[in-house]
């Protein structure tokens, strides 16, 4: 077992009203696993009361920036406890992050499209799967290019918005547009262990579009979106694997915004498994 090299880069709280369990609840885990740091990219707040139910309110992001804080300090010495934010794209947009992201300092700026909200739905969804499917791989390429991000978190949700009108093949020319674009900006892209817990029960993305990503040099940054702390780290032995059957030797994290690369073979011999015992009570 090597020392401590990766670090959780996609982990929520509470404020985002469909997460559980304390940031040091999470920094627990990340110990345990053998993790040196984790970065908490919780739901960023939206003007205008958009998708204010699955997020914290504008009001609240001085106490998400606190609670960081908190486990930061506790957890000083042992777990790497670091702030970032995960910021929604769609188009209008851009001025209300540019403020945000400017107002603390920031390690990690997760970029997501989330076919599934309400009120992006409302706006974008016209009846037609395909369509939306094609709206929302433009709407990633977007994000990339407006250069508020580090890296687009899960990009192929929309695979799972409705399976059954999910035709890979049929879609692949807008993929591969969109990741024309994406690989020109020089950004990077998540692999997301939580997709398995979705409805396509695969990685975010699945198989084929992480060759197309490798094919055009795009940087891969390891998140397991945890909103429970036994899911922090959840999979990445198995998403390590996978992004090595796809041509990837390293990986990435960013730490005050810059990218830093560790090898997956190192990465992999750094992982515990997670013991039941540490898993922290919902009491706390």
């Amino acid at each position: 077992m090597s020392a401590p090299l990766l670090y959780e880069s996609h982990s929520h709280t509470p404020l985002c009203n469909h997460a559980i369990g304390a940031p040091a609840d999470y920094a627990a885990v990340a110990e345990a696993r053998g993790l040196r740091g984790t970065i908490f990219t919780c739901h960023c707040p939206l003007p205008d009361g958009f998708s204010s139910n699955v997020r914290m309110t504008p009001e609240q992001y001085e106490e998400y920036v606190a609670m960081v804080a908190e486990a930061r300090d506790e957890y000083e010495g042992r777990v790497d406890v670091r702030l970032g934010l995960e910021s929604d794209f769609y188009p209008g947009v851009e001025p209300w992050l540019e403020e945000l992201h400017a107002r603390h300092p920031l390690n990690h700026v997760l970029g997501s499209v989330h076919p599934q909200v309400q009120d992006y739905k409302a706006i974008y969804f016209n009846g037609d799967h395909f369509d939306y499917q094609q709206v929302y791989f433009d709407h990633l390429a977007m994000a990339a290019e407006t250069g508020l991000y580090d890296t687009l978190a899960h990009p192929d949700l929309i695979k799972n918005e409705s399976i059954e009108d999910w035709d890979f093949v049929r879609i692949q020319p807008y993929i591969e547009r969109s990741l024309d674009r994406i690989a020109a900006t020089g950004i990077c892209m998540e692999f997301n262990t939580s997709g398995r817990n979705k409805g396509m029960g695969e990685f975010n993305p699945g198989q084929t579009m992480l060759g197309l990503m490798h094919d055009r040099g795009i940087p891969v940054v390891l998140g397991a979106d945890a909103h429970q702390p036994e899911r922090v780290a959840e999979g990445y032995e198995d998403a390590m694997q996978s992004l090595q059957t796809a041509g990837y030797t390293e990986i990435n994290f960013f730490l005050d915004r810059k990218r830093q690369t560790v090898a997956i073979s190192d990465a992999l011999a750094s992982l515990k498994p997670l013991e039941e015992s540490v898993i922290p009570s919902r009491g706390r």
